[in-house]
């Protein structure tokens, strides 16, 4: 009889598979790495497995998850990864049934996306803007405040994901460059465009990175990233940027709770959809494959097709 595979063992399947199959990029793997471990052990604890586990022992472990505090999005999130794995291992023929089929989830409201204000945006991007034109700090800090600069005004432009914001090529800081080419999630690749203070910023941050390899008189190998850095990515990671953010909104009197490169995406967003931008051109910007991911934004347009009624309309006073 051959011997039955170890959750462990099944994990690694199912996340290659999920890598060759669907593109699934390393946070998406690790996500999913966490939430099954985490399954697998509670069923170690019943001293049951991924192979015999039957429908009621699942949704004990939602009922776990709930007596342990977990939001609704997040024992969302832990089912879709129970669904998919079984059904994975349906296809495998590893086994016969799906017991996580019938389970449903527990109901939840898809809550507004934090959005910062234009006023907001520009009182970060000025207050950057001034760190950088200060002159009693060393060349290594003024280029690190070049490159928070540089972050900011790309972000704001592009609504690029911070893991794509980090991981730009430098050939994205050519002088010519009005559009980007970005491998988004899946891998998949799409154009943004660059707007005029983007490229200005991301060409003073060459010239100050430029500046400060030749003022050390040293051949340090070049590196292919627009954002380098000594750790193992090879590139600035999302962790570093979102501290530096939250630095930066603190300096300009910004409760820095509410900012992150997520939420300036949500800014990006928001405002162009406040300025008549077509929901479908946001969502190929942004990178979302199904509209409605972007239909989150929708509250922004109803919010101006109130306003210009009221605004606008003969008989609005009435």
């Amino acid at each position: 009889m051959r011997a039955k595979p170890s959750d462990a063992k099944l994990i690694d399947l199912f996340l290659d598979m999920l890598a060759a199959e669907q593109g699934a990029g390393d946070n998406t793997l690790d996500a999913y790495r966490r939430d099954l471990t985490d399954f697998s052990e509670f069923l170690a604890a019943k001293s049951q497995s991924f192979v015999g586990a039957e429908t009621q022992s699942l949704r004990d472990y939602l009922a776990d998850l709930d007596t342990r505090g977990f939001k609704s999005s997040s024992v969302a999130r832990r089912l879709s990864a129970m669904r998919h794995l079984f059904r994975f291992l349906l296809n495998e023929r590893i086994r016969r049934d799906d017991p996580a089929a019938i389970l449903s989830g527990p109901k939840r409201g898809r809550g507004l996306p934090k959005v910062l204000s234009i006023s907001d945006v520009d009182r970060l991007l000025t207050r950057a803007k001034t760190l950088t034109e200060e002159a009693d700090t060393s060349p290594q800090e003024r280029l690190r405040t070049i490159r928070l600069y540089c972050l900011l005004e790309v972000l704001y432009a592009t609504g690029l994901r911070v893991s794509e914001l980090v991981a730009l090529p430098l050939s994205a800081a050519r002088s010519d460059a009005r559009m980007i080419v970005v491998r988004g999630k899946g891998n998949k690749e799409r154009l943004v465009p660059l707007n005029e203070a983007s490229r200005r910023a991301m060409a003073d941050y060459l010239a100050a990175m430029e500046a400060l390899k030749a003022s050390k008189k040293k051949n340090a190998a070049a590196s292919k990233w627009l954002f380098p850095s000594f750790g193992e990515s090879g590139h600035l990671t999302r962790q570093h940027f979102a501290r530096d953010l939250k630095e930066l909104a603190a300096s300009a009197g910004l409760a820095p709770r509410l900012v992150s490169p997520h939420v300036l995406r949500h800014a990006f967003a928001s405002h162009l959809l406040h300025n008549g931008a077509d929901l479908r051109i946001v969502q190929t910007l942004l990178g979302h494959t199904d509209i409605s991911t972007t239909q989150i934004y929708t509250h922004v347009v109803e919010e101006r097709l109130k306003s210009l009624v009221r605004d606008l309309h003969p008989l609005a006073e009435r």
